[in-house]
């Protein structure tokens, strides 16, 4: 019987590892398009504000290495033990998320408070949420109870309007899209999802009014042309660098946004800079790589044994999948611009 239990072992392992090394390779791709790409963007704004051309990217370095220590520590842990650090996970989180706001503490950047400096490193808590929500969520919902929509509720309004205060829309619209997602593929009551949609618009609604820099944007995000020095200036530069990117792109080094035109350039906007030098077909390339990776996870959801694999698989295909439509619909005006 043990040799029986081993030997089906050894072909799973041995079926998966083609998968295994797919998802490594594009972890390897995608730090490296990264990290090539980051200096490419930073290295002017970086002199001008440290005197060292390299400031981002060995920033950038330093969290890949955390990454692939994380990476290596994760293949060699069973997954089923996170199940047990859900609740800890969460309230350290919301620990920080409380911690960032403290003036003396959070770091403000541009009027938003999100960041804290470690020394060695910055964190900022609204990442670390995210995964928290992920594993909280898929550690919660693979239990068999019923009627949790009301505490689900309250958990993830307590967390997004810890996310706001910071103000951070476009991680707190994640998170709700997010949390939303793993409700419904945990087979929890539909109806209470649709009784949320009116509520839901409502807010959005509300926070758009509430701050009148969140309508200029939705203006801007309408009528880019009726404002290009003001709160149209940030998606104007994004159209400008994909637009004189062309075909083929202008060649490796060779943008003109980076001159410190583009707002963001080797953050939340670095996918211009990529369209401006490779051009559509390299934006459509690292859009390949991201459809790759997708159906790579969602293959891995279907396949998964348990309910708290199914729902922990589910929730990191969400995020990955929200992530690139929301920055990649922003970065081409499907969508407006959510980060503050």
């Amino acid at each position: 019987m043990r040799r029986k239990i081993r030997i089906r072992k050894l072909q799973a392992e041995k079926k998966a590892l083609p998968t295994t090394i797919l998802l490594v390779s594009l972890a390897v791709i995608f730090s490296m398009i990264g990290l090539i790409f980051v200096f490419e963007a930073s290295s002017i704004r970086a002199l001008q504000a440290t005197g060292d051309s390299f400031h981002f990217l060995k920033l950038q370095v330093r969290w890949i290495g955390i990454g692939i220590a994380a990476m290596i520590f994760f293949s060699l842990y069973n997954y089923k033990q996170l199940y047990y650090f859900a609740f800890p996970l969460m309230a350290g989180v919301i620990i920080l998320l409380l911690i960032v706001l403290i003036p003396s503490i959070g770091q403000q950047v541009g009027g938003a408070r999100r960041w804290i400096d470690l020394g060695i490193i910055t964190i900022q808590p609204t990442e670390f949420a995210k995964f928290a929500s992920i594993i909280y969520l898929a550690s919660w919902f693979s239990k068999k109870e019923k009627n949790r929509f009301m505490p689900f509720l309250i958990l993830t309004g307590f967390l997004i309007g810890l996310i706001l205060m910071q103000p951070d829309m476009g991680t707190a619209i994640i998170i709700f899209a997010l949390s939303i997602v793993m409700y419904f593929l945990a087979g929890q009551q539909l109806s209470y999802l649709l009784a949320l949609i009116p509520l839901s618009i409502g807010g959005f609604i509300a926070l758009i009014f509430a701050a009148p820099y969140r309508l200029r944007r939705l203006t801007a995000f309408l009528n880019p042309s009726e404002d290009p020095l003001g709160v149209g200036f940030h998606i104007n530069q994004i159209l400008i660098s994909l637009s004189e990117g062309g075909m083929l792109g202008r060649g490796f080094g060779a943008s003109r946004q980076k001159y410190l035109f583009l707002p963001e350039a080797h953050t939340d906007s670095i996918f211009a800079i990529i369209g401006e030098e490779l051009g559509f077909v390299g934006g459509l390339l690292i859009l390949f790589f991201y459809v790759v990776l997708l159906f790579k996870l969602y293959e891995i959801y279907k396949g998964a044994s348990d309910a708290f694999a199914k729902l922990l698989c589910g929730g990191i295909f969400t995020f990955f999948g929200l992530q690139v439509m929301i920055n990649l619909g922003g970065m081409v005006n499907l969508m407006p611009l959510t980060y503050e």
